[in-house]
């Protein structure tokens, strides 16, 4: 299978790229960096400028399937006005140009894996799975945004596969280290209440299901890729302090969060429990089911083996 990944250098693109070759796959990275040479014959980069189909249509005719994995980390902080458009332009502008390399193509992909993320559900207590209706906050607006982006590639004959994401546990980057480093000072504890749902997954399994997915011919539609086990802020925090071997006990107040963090506090402050229905149902078993096993893996091993690849 030859399969283009568009964003591939970030953190999610590497682990995926890496996963796809481990499996015999070939794989073209677009990207607006590229460096000299590639480490394997069957990966290359392709130089591309983020928002238009200019220079790798030929690769589409090539391509059995296209991820895309582009738009900009909502852990960016502060939430102005201004970091707010590139939010949503990082992630609408480039599902357009995937779209119109489709149209402009000679021969098709067979499916097109647009990532996206659970904050489609928006703030939630009861559990909910692909088939509840999208949240009415910015961030499940830019949620829906993003998935819409590419959804016209099925007029061209490839099946979109949106892959919701709950937060991706690994030591390499993303969110965990952030969450991880007042742990680290011996002043780790609930954030606000801490009953607010966190809906996560360890990158393996989230690497596994990307596979498991493209590989499959029958997958279309919306997959939550989060793990089966959603779990509170508190009990996020208490697993989290085990797997450190640090206390827990500080809580950070709801409002001291708000008064640094802005906008941006609904991240931490608002959750969903987000439940993997069709991934389950489709037959994908979790490695890491629960928060326990994930967080002594991450913080038992030097390193993840969907981790090796620079580019």
């Amino acid at each position: 299978m030859n399969v283009i990944v568009v964003g591939g250098t970030g953190l999610i693109g590497r682990a995926l790229t890496r996963g796809l070759l481990s499996r015999g796959h070939r794989v073209t990275v677009l990207t607006r960096r590229v460096t000299p040479g590639s480490p394997m014959p069957a990966l290359k980069f392709l130089q591309w400028d983020g928002r238009t189909s200019h220079g790798w249509v030929q690769a589409v005719d090539e391509a059995d399937e296209v991820v895309n994995l582009v738009g900009k980390s909502l852990n960016s902080w502060p939430w102005t006005a201004a970091k707010k458009d590139q939010f949503r332009s990082s992630r609408v502008v480039p599902g357009s140009a995937i779209v119109a390399a489709l149209a402009r193509a000679e021969k098709r992909p067979r499916a097109v894996l647009q990532v996206s993320g659970v904050g489609y559900y928006g703030s939630q207590e009861d559990p909910v799975d692909e088939s509840a209706s999208p949240g009415e906050d910015q961030i499940a607006r830019l949620v829906v945004d993003w998935e819409r982006s590419t959804q016209a590639v099925e007029e061209y004959g490839a099946r979109q596969i949106v892959t919701r994401l709950g937060i991706v546990l690994t030591r390499a980057g993303g969110i965990l280290p952030i969450m991880a480093l007042p742990f680290r000072l011996y002043a780790g504890g609930p954030l606000g209440a801490g009953r607010q749902w966190v809906s996560w997954i360890h990158v393996e399994d989230l690497v596994s299901a990307m596979l498991f997915l493209l590989e499959n011919p029958d997958a279309q539609g919306v997959y939550n890729l989060s793990a089966p086990g959603p779990v509170t802020n508190a009990q996020f925090g208490r697993s989290l302090a085990r797997a450190l071997n640090r206390p827990y006990w500080f809580q950070t107040p709801a409002w001291a969060l708000r008064l640094v963090l802005g906008e941006m506090s609904m991240m931490v402050l608002k959750g969903q429990p987000v439940l993997p229905a069709r991934l389950t149902k489709a037959g994908f078993q979790f490695r890491y089911p629960d928060i326990d096993s994930a967080l002594e893996q991450i913080y038992s091993q030097p390193g993840s083996r969907y981790l090796l690849l620079e580019g």
